[in-house]
């Protein structure tokens, strides 16, 4: 039986590109219902697609599950423009019955709350204002995507869950980590500033849902990295939903994952077919903490 929920976020899948965890979302949207599902941002990667990337099958397949959702359970589709599919531009406001709607940015109410959703890159400097250095960029996480999906093959191999790498390595760097702090200080701002009680964003690809001065903070991840949704049941409750490679409850702690990540890259030169390693099983749903009350 399918869980059902009023709200389903997702964002950052990325769709047209090998780092894309097409199949994981798509896997994740079959086991639940909702009332509204809304896509923020970076759905479709046309930057990668208008280079280098490639859409497969099961980029469409998400697309025909989503449909599905808007047939079986007449869920409404709301579909926020981010920087990588800008190509939106083109054609939004665009609303096709009362079904689906491509939109810049959405007020959604939740119990008493309001909350301002848009993808993000509108604080983004480098994205909005410098393109090609915006461009540049993505080639060095393309690059960190591909070693992350090797990391993960040879943890596939020794059957142990998925982690991400590039997450990690993110993590540890400390521009990053004040580029992140600084990216939420002003989403809530620009939340206050709309008279909403909280923003709901995605495009840096970190899940979180914090107090910020007052300000709910929540970002629903993304589709590469962290395979992660934000999740509003039908008492205005929000939490974080993981989609977990493993079949084993629980997460591996900080120190396991380090020794994992110096094996790997120790014995990296002998392993020679990871192109062979198959994935690993089937993988269920796993809720990263209790849904709590946003009060």
């Amino acid at each position: 039986m399918q869980t059902e929920f009023r709200t389903i976020v997702i964002s950052d899948l990325h769709l047209g590109t090998s780092g894309s965890k097409a199949r994981e979302v798509t896997n994740f949207l079959k086991q639940y219902k909702c009332k509204k599902l809304i896509l923020n941002g970076d759905i479709i990667d046309g930057w990668q697609l208008k280079k280098y990337g490639a859409w497969k099958r099961r980029h469409t397949a998400f697309f025909k599950t989503m449909l599905k959702m808007m047939d079986d359970h007449h869920t409404r589709v709301i579909y926020l423009r981010g920087n990588h599919d800008d190509f939106l531009d083109q054609i939004m406001p665009l609303r096709l019955g009362k079904q689906f709607q491509i939109r810049k940015d959405y007020i959604l109410k939740s119990g008493d709350k309001k909350f301002y959703i848009t993808h993000g890159d509108v604080f983004d400097s480098v994205t909005t204002g410098f393109k090609w250095l915006a461009y540049l960029g993505d080639v060095g996480y393309t690059f960190l995507l591909w070693l992350n999906k090797l990391y993960n093959n040879y943890r596939a191999w020794r059957g142990l869950p998925y982690f991400s790498l590039s997450q990690k390595i993110k993590q540890r760097v400390k521009m990053a980590v004040s580029y992140i702090s600084d990216f939420e200080e002003k989403l809530t701002e620009l939340a206050r500033s709309r008279d909403c009680d909280g923003i709901i964003c995605g495009h840096i690809h970190q899940p979180a849902i914090r107090t910020i001065d007052g300000i709910t903070y929540m970002n629903s991840g993304d589709w590469v990295e962290s395979l992660s949704a934000l999740v509003e049941d039908f008492e205005g409750n929000w939490s974080l939903l993981y989609y977990n490679e493993s079949n084993q409850a629980g997460e591996s702690s900080e120190s396991n994952e380090e020794v994992a990540v110096s094996e790997f890259f120790g014995r990296r030169e002998r392993q020679v077919a990871f192109s062979s390693i198959k994935s690993a099983r089937q993988n269920p749903i796993e809720e990263s903490h209790p849904i709590r009350k946003i009060n």
